[in-house]
This record gives structure tokens, sequence and C-alpha cells, in this order.
């Protein structure tokens, strides 16, 4: 198989194969919830924590653009 000529055992191409499959589901799912929440008009994470950094930094909104 091409994993063998790779030098990859099947015990390796498992684990690999499953941190994938967990990596692509969480960002899937992150994915559905920014996008439901900026559907029902709600602020994702990146954005309150950007206006929290804003705030204790003592920067107008103006600054933040």
């Amino acid at each position: 198989m091409i994993w063998n000529e790779l030098g990859v055992s099947g015990g390796t191409a498992l684990i690999v194969l499953c941190a994938l499959y967990f990596v692509i589901k969480w960002a899937v799912r992150n994915g559905i919830r920014e996008a439901h929440a900026r559907m029902n008009g709600e602020k994702g994470w990146p954005r309150r924590l950007w206006e929290g950094f804003a705030q204790e930094g003592g920067a107008s909104e103006e600054e933040a653009g």
C-alpha cells in the first residue's frame, strides 16, 4: 500500500486519520455556530474579545474601527 511506501504503519495512519476527523468536525461545528450567531444578530467571540480589549486599552470606537 501507499502507507508502507511512505514508511507509515497502520496504527500511525489510524491515529492521524482520527485526529484529522476530529479537527475537521471541530472546525465545521464552530463554523455552524458562528453562522447561526450571525444570522441571529449576535456578536461572535472574536468580536466580543476585540471589543473587550479595546475597552480595557482605553481606545474609543473610532480608533477601534
